[in-house]
């Protein structure tokens, strides 16, 4: 399975969005990763559907939208009409896990749920034959730059040997802590699309930077 790069806007910075955007399309990312916090299931508040609305104007990249807020249910409809094209929500947000996705998939969209590093995997094993993607937070979620929590590896091992066990068509995201060393332990472990923010985004070069990151983990499809 190819390995995708998801920069995370997170890391971007906020008052040229378009244009950290359109960089990215031009670096070579196979997605954007769009996070939207609302200051209640974490700290950090960040920005919402009228945002992606108007960056969804200025670029064809596909809008992976990762909400990090409390209720999503009363949301999925507005970040569907600002042009997202993936949905995930976490399982600790919710109640009705499986209507939520239900109700993203309804809209046409690919739905996809996120587990923090201390949820197990088996709160959301019975939608795993449901979504598209799978996100492992390999950080505790609110901010960028934070280390690689290295216990989560475990989980993608076995969200992997689930997948191929059942049968199932998802795949697995990481995001948090990732960099050349870290890509390569969550590729080996059964990922296959990597969130990374401030490594793109801190870096002197983002078109180097994600091609650094693919480079790492070439050698494991050979």
């Amino acid at each position: 399975m190819a390995v995708k790069i998801a920069p995370s806007i997170l890391s971007a910075d906020f008052s040229d969005l378009k244009n950290e955007v359109k960089k990215l399309e031009e670096s070579g990312a196979d997605l954007v990763h769009i996070d939207v916090m609302d200051g209640n299931f974490v700290e950090n508040i960040t920005i919402g559907a009228p945002v992606i609305k108007a960056l969804r104007k200025h670029t064809n990249l596909f809008f992976d939208v990762h909400l990090m807020i409390l209720n999503p249910e009363r949301h999925i409809e507005k970040f569907v009409k600002s042009g997202a094209d993936n949905i995930t929500v976490h399982a600790e947000t919710t109640y009705h896990l499986d209507a939520l996705i239900n109700k993203i998939k309804s809209f046409g969209k690919k739905a996809s749920v996120a587990i923090n590093p201390a949820t197990p995997v088996c709160l959301i094993e019975n939608v795993l034959g449901m979504v598209d993607m799978v996100l492992v937070m390999t950080v505790n979620p609110g901010y960028g730059g934070q280390k690689f929590i290295d216990y989560t590896l475990e989980k993608i091992r076995n969200l992997s040997e689930l997948r191929e066990r059942k049968g199932y068509r998802f795949e697995i995201e990481v995001d948090g802590g990732i960099n050349e060393q870290t890509v390569v332990e969550c590729v080996k472990a059964g990922a296959s699309v990597i969130i990374a923010g401030s490594y793109v985004f801190d870096s002197v070069d983002v078109k180097e930077a994600i091609k650094k990151l693919k480079k790492s983990v070439e050698k494991l499809n050979e």
